[in-house]
């Protein structure tokens, strides 16, 4: 149904509904939102119709409505091509680079004039790009470039030289990028062969029946250049989709080549239910291999695209547990567990030196801080009343972030000063040593957070003075050691954070300021750059360290009128629901 229609400067008309890509005014893009907790990528897009170049424009007009062309993906931008003298070259296909603008260029601008040929000068603020992959990068800029035109024989001006030399790229605004493309998750395998990892792309649609095609192939294509390295795919080399992926009413079917045959089918399978999980259309599917239908163990010919939750990206509760416990330092420094609004002891060996508990989350162990941060404590078991030892002692000057672990049981932890930081790995049996090659070591860290898949790492570093959260990939070499970096900004909404947890494999709860406010506040930040959210209403003191876990409430640590205490809302699965703060105890953390 037809919702409205304008004409832009240079011609397009806009039909349609609501676009649900996200660009972010600063930051970086690394996955999308998942399926189960928002809008379905499928949902109800913008349809742009260009219009093409008319006789009486001049070369400003010209280089305008090819841009505004240019963001249809529509029979491979062909009217975008027909602003372009026969002998250019330029093709963008349907996985083009893209620089990203604040706003569209509504006034190019005539620099030059010589007779038949003209210069055309096109400014605006450049947010970042979207390489071929999908791969989304902050890149905040003055953008500032030229377009060569020139009049044909029949006396019409069209352009013959693109910036850069560029033979495929594509100038789009924020808006353009939101209205023409989705933000999906394709899923590859963390290197335990288990667990999934989200990688979030940039994906064209051109209509609603090509994108189930569009997603299976880019997640035969691999992983980003930002993932690459840090993830495993299932699908053997030059695996290829035979045909379109098939829907009859609400199966699908993936119809993979031969290659396929030398690849695990559960494994495949998995990587394939989780990502086509994202189009509302597709219930169950089938997976053939030329042709043939093949089945994974103890599944039916079809599968239902809600299977293989054993691959969550968030991991498994332990023990068959169906909560997360939450724990806590009671108010003479004992670990204890979060019973009702009261801390019941558990541990009460550390002689009150805790701070900044951890718990591995088989439970087997637990770190933590002393008093100053300036060690590191360890103990196992949880239980009981074990005596924490010292791990690790800082250097002159420097401290140690929170605690963080892996699910292989590997602790992590980053020590820090200002304008330098070390990461220190301790898998469990063997001595802690500092990552062989870390991202952040000329930056001050002030929190550091492993994601459940342990690919990933969200962090909170100090950017030209300013605290900004940042998200990077944990890679592990053929040689044992790591490589943890490529960290990225995830948004510029928020500013001087001063604390974070995953929530979910796609969000993170941050303690820190939006810029409309004058203090310290908890959000919701999808780390796919989507818009921050607040949580709670009321008054939260000083709010110092949050505790989140997927299902969990969300906790925060805070201190108020001298007193440390621990909040949660009071009906947490209502975002807007006022906090509570019953506990007399800090730090709180769920197991990880």
């Amino acid at each position: 149904m037809k919702r409205g229609t304008c004409l832009l400067a240079g011609g397009l008309f806009v039909l349609g509904g609501a676009g649900c890509a996200t660009v972010p005014s600063g930051g970086q893009v690394v996955t999308g939102r998942p399926a189960e907790r928002a809008e379905r990528v499928d949902d109800p897009y913008v349809r742009l119709i260009p219009v093409k170049p008319r006789p009486e424009w001049g070369p400003a007009q010209i280089v305008s409505g090819f841009l505004a062309a240019s963001a249809s993906f529509d029979d491979n931008h062909h009217v975008a091509k027909t602003y372009l003298s026969p002998q250019t070259s330029w093709n963008p296909g349907l996985r083009p680079f893209v620089t990203v603008l604040s706003s569209r260029v509504i006034a190019p601008q005539v620099v030059k004039t010589a007779g038949d040929q003209a210069t055309v000068r096109v400014s605006g603020d450049e947010l970042g790009t979207i390489t071929s992959d999908g791969q989304y990068t902050a890149s905040p800029k003055r953008l500032d470039t030229t377009f060569q035109l020139a009049k044909t024989q029949q006396g019409v001006w069209r352009i013959t030289g693109m910036p850069g030399d560029d033979k495929g790229g594509l100038l789009l605004s924020k808006d353009d990028v939101e209205r023409a493309m989705r933000t999906v998750n394709l899923f590859f395998f963390a290197p335990d062969q288990q667990t999934l990892v989200p990688n979030g792309i940039f994906l064209p649609v051109v209509n609603r029946q090509t994108l189930p095609t569009q997603l299976v192939q880019a997640l035969l294509a691999g992983p980003t250049s930002w993932l690459n390295g840090a993830v495993r795919t299932a699908f053997p080399p030059r695996t290829r989709l035979r045909h379109g992926v098939h829907i009859e009413k609400d199966v699908a079917t993936v119809d993979l080549s031969g290659e396929a045959h030398a690849g695990n089918i559960e494994r495949m399978s998995a990587q394939l239910s989780w990502t086509m999980r994202q189009l509302s259309e597709i219930k169950r599917w089938r997976l053939q291999i030329d042709g043939e239908t093949v089945i994974a163990q103890d599944m039916e010919a079809t599968q239902p695209v809600h299977a293989w939750e054993g691959n969550s990206p968030d991991g498994q509760v332990p023990h068959g547990e169906t909560h997360q416990n939450a724990y806590v330092v009671g108010p003479s420094g004992y670990l204890g567990t979060l019973q009702g609004d009261r801390a019941q002891p558990i541990v009460t060996g550390s002689g009150g030196r805790l701070s900044r508990p951890s718990i591995a989350p088989d439970y087997q162990e637990f770190a933590g801080l002393s008093a100053t941060a300036r060690q590191v404590y360890v103990a196992a078991p949880v239980t009981g009343a074990p005596a924490p030892r010292v791990l690790l002692t800082a250097q002159n000057g420097a401290h140690f972030t929170a605690p963080s672990w892996s699910n292989d049981g590997t602790l992590w932890v980053v020590e820090t000063r200002r304008d330098e930081s070390w990461l220190w790995v301790r898998p469990r049996g063997r001595p802690a040593v500092r990552a062989a090659h870390w991202g952040l070591g000329g930056r001050e860290v002030l929190a550091f957070r492993v994601a459940r898949d342990g690919v990933r790492a969200a962090v909170i570093a100090r950017i030209d003075g300013r605290p900004q959260v940042q998200l990077g990939r944990i890679a592990h070499a053929p040689d044992g050691s790591l490589d943890v970096g490529s960290f990225l900004p995830v948004s510029s909404e928020l500013q001087d954070a001063v604390d974070l947890a995953w929530r979910d494999y796609n969000t993170l709860a941050v303690l820190g300021r939006a810029k409309r406010d004058s203090q310290t506040l908890p959000f919701l930040m999808p780390i796919s750059g989507s818009a921050i959210t607040s949580l709670g209403v009321g008054s939260l003191g000083e709010p110092r360290t949050i505790a989140a876990a997927p299902g969990a409430p969300i906790l925060i640590g805070t201190r108020s009128s001298g007193r440390d205490q621990v909040c949660r809302q009071r009906a947490p699965s209502n975002s807007y629901s006022p906090w509570i703060c019953p506990t007399a105890a800090k730090d709180p953390s769920y197991p990880r």
